[in-house]
């Protein structure tokens, strides 16, 4: 039995420091500039959006809870904390993103490229989205890094990859991965 816990203790420790490094490396790499940060809206309980929903109603949407505001903080405390270079920040017109941009880096702009298509209503954008992101991209020159507050649909599009409320997926400009970090609230 005490070995059982010696290995698990070891095990935790290793862990830790293994993800430490990896945020460490993950930092370096933001620090060179150049890269896209998607980063999912912080936590909006629930999934997709009620039968009523309205773009321009913030109301009839899904939004960030106590936690997910906690959250959003915590992720603008990422960025000042380890100083990371940022040229723009792009949010979907949702409002659980907005508030996300919002709380977590105060300025910021709208794209629809960005939006979910996660319900029918908007299952046909998916394409032109797509596409009209794919071509920002291309045209994005800068020493510092692009952040793209989005939905789980659109980073699982382009990045392949499920992630979680509030997590952060670094890629290049051609949407290869190079690490992801989730801020917990």
């Amino acid at each position: 039995m005490k070995f059982l816990i010696f290995l698990l203790i070891l095990f935790i420790s290793l862990t830790t420091s293994i993800k430490a490094d990896l945020n460490k490396k993950l930092i370096d790499q933001l620090d060179d500039g150049g890269k896209l940060i998607f980063i999912r809206h912080a936590y909006a309980p629930g999934s997709g959006d009620p039968n009523n929903f309205n773009l321009d109603d913030c109301s009839t949407q899904r939004n960030l809870s106590k936690e997910g505001r906690k959250q959003a903080e915590y992720i603008g405390e990422f960025f000042r904390n380890n100083k990371i270079k940022i040229e723009k920040v792009l949010s979907s017109e949702w409002c659980r993103c907005k508030e996300t941009a919002q709380i977590a880096f105060k300025n910021f702009s709208s794209n629809s490229f960005l939006n979910s298509f996660y319900s029918s209503k908007f299952a046909k954008n998916k394409n032109m989205q797509i596409e009209a992101l794919i071509e920002y991209i291309k045209k994005f020159e800068s020493d510092k890094n692009l952040i793209l507050v989005t939905h789980y649909v659109l980073i699982s599009e382009v990045l392949n990859y499920g992630t979680s409320s509030g997590e952060i997926v670094v890629s290049d400009k051609n949407f290869n991965i190079i690490g992801s970090l989730e801020i917990n609230y």
